[in-house]
């Protein structure tokens, strides 16, 4: 994640605070996710990833934004992190929804798109910008 940051933001206080808190949120998320898989940790599991999803989504709001001379793709790719937070957020949403059979499991898909979208932009946005070096 840090070849995404230029010097400046990372030694900036809120680069630094939203690099903690984006990856503690991501490792809660990853608990969570899997507490329910291994059959633990019932009644409680959704606490830890709804904590997570929320410590991810803050994080990525208060990330500091590429500058205006990094690359148009680079700088998309940075906004597109915030929707898999969003997604994050709406698996947690569904973990606390019941409405019978049909929604018990939508926060597993809610969980893979924003992984999918999370793995995404941390391999592509890199990429960007070694491009444009």
């Amino acid at each position: 994640y840090s070849g995404t940051m230029t010097a400046t933001m990372q030694n900036s206080r809120m680069g630094r605070l939203s690099v903690w808190a984006i990856n503690i949120g991501l490792i809660l998320v990853l608990t969570g996710t899997a507490l329910p898989l291994l059959r633990t940790g019932h009644g409680f599991y959704q606490y830890i990833y709804c904590a997570g999803a929320l410590l991810t989504l803050v994080g990525r709001i208060i990330q500091p934004r590429l500058p205006q001379s990094a690359p148009l793709r680079a700088r998309r790719l940075s906004r597109i992190e915030i929707w898999s937070a969003l997604m994050f957020c709406a698996g947690g949403f569904f973990m606390f929804y019941n409405a019978g059979k049909a929604g018990r499991m939508d926060w597993i898909a809610f969980t893979l798109a924003g992984g999918a979208v999370q793995a995404y932009t941390s391999l592509m946005i890199p990429r960007a910008l070694a491009k444009s070096k």
